[in-house]
């Protein structure tokens, strides 16, 4: 596993209030501007060993929350608190990232590029490529902390220099985060010219993560929501058919009560996901559990009539 080395990672953390430098300071960074309010303490706490570094005034995550997660040993999310065999089958291997991953690592450039996870406290399905590439430097935050991640922070105020990375990765976050669009925008600010980002999000799923879950993307909605990137590839990580199987999952849950006869009856009924193979492209795109998108950075926006034509479902006008 190939993580950037904390000398690199350094020189790029900044002040997530007003970007500016970071020093040492009592109780552990501190923004190096007088006038703001994070030079004084209370400055950034260390969790870990890794830097602390979120907003706290504007971030539904509080101090005690973020101390309280950071001291969890490990972070186990949804299917990966299950035993391995199950775990592959009620959540199996994601070909699909493990394509579009495979296409940004041909695409990124340089000896030694940086990439940047984005809720990146555990390895996601099918993305395990990154951490592999000998050549990739990657650079991994969330609201926790875990093995693979080096600083702690809220994605709407993301604590990076512009410009300062050469892809993204945000892989079933922004369902997570209060403004979708502002987590996106700090996605393309931090991205050098050209930068790559790779995303993943829900469409048809039911609530996961509870009271943090918020926001759900037709394929069109989540075209728009990158329209200051171009596309090089877009479409359904998973069909109807997992659709299906989800929402028999929580079928079962509302009727027993029971999340493990949920989970379960997912496992039982594994085979629907093989569905989604039968399903044309268009279909699929209406009808899909996830979607993904893969785009360049770029500084023009995509328009209105634009985004009206993009459209590739199979519900054309009559």
């Amino acid at each position: 596993m190939v993580l950037a080395e904390p000398d690199l990672i350094r020189p790029l953390l900044v002040c997530p209030r007003c970007r500016s430098d970071l020093e040492s300071g009592s109780g552990g960074l501190r923004c190096a501007a007088p006038d703001c309010v994070y030079h004084a303490p209370p400055a950034f706490p260390d969790a870990a060993g890794r830097p602390v570094l979120v907003d706290f005034e504007h971030s539904v995550v509080g101090r005690a929350a973020v101390a309280s997660l950071a001291s969890a040993p490990h972070v186990r999310r949804g299917a990966e608190a299950l035993p391995a065999p199950l775990r592959r089958v009620v959540k199996p291997p994601n070909r699909v990232a493990a394509r579009n991953i495979e296409l940004l690592l041909r695409a990124l450039p340089g000896p030694a590029p940086t990439l940047l996870v984005v809720g990146g406290a555990t390895v996601g399905n099918g993305v395990g490529a990154v951490y592999r590439d000998p050549r990739v430097r990657v650079i991994g935050f969330d609201i926790v902390t875990s093995a693979v991640t080096q600083f702690v922070a809220d994605a709407h105020r993301i604590p990076l220099r512009t410009a300062g990375v050469d892809a993204v990765l945000v892989q079933a976050v922004l369902e997570h985060v209060l403004d979708p669009a502002q987590v996106v925008a700090e996605i393309h600010r931090v991205l050098k010219d050209d930068g790559l980002v790779y995303a993943e999000t829900p469409f048809l799923q039911q609530v996961h993560a509870g009271a943090h879950d918020f926001t759900r993307y037709t394929a069109s909605g989540h075209r728009y929501l990158f329209r200051r990137f171009e596309e090089i590839a877009a479409g359904p990580v998973s069909g109807p058919g997992t659709q299906l199987v989800w929402s028999v999952d929580h079928l079962v849950r509302g009727l027993t009560r029971s999340a493990f006869a949920g989970r379960a009856t997912r496992a039982a009924l594994c085979w629907l996901r093989a569905l989604d193979r039968l399903v044309p492209p268009d279909f699929a795109q209406d009808d899909a559990s996830a979607l993904y998108f893969l785009g360049r950075r770029r500084d023009r926006e995509m328009t209105e009539a634009e985004i009206i034509a993009y459209y590739r479902g199979a519900q054309v006008p009559s």
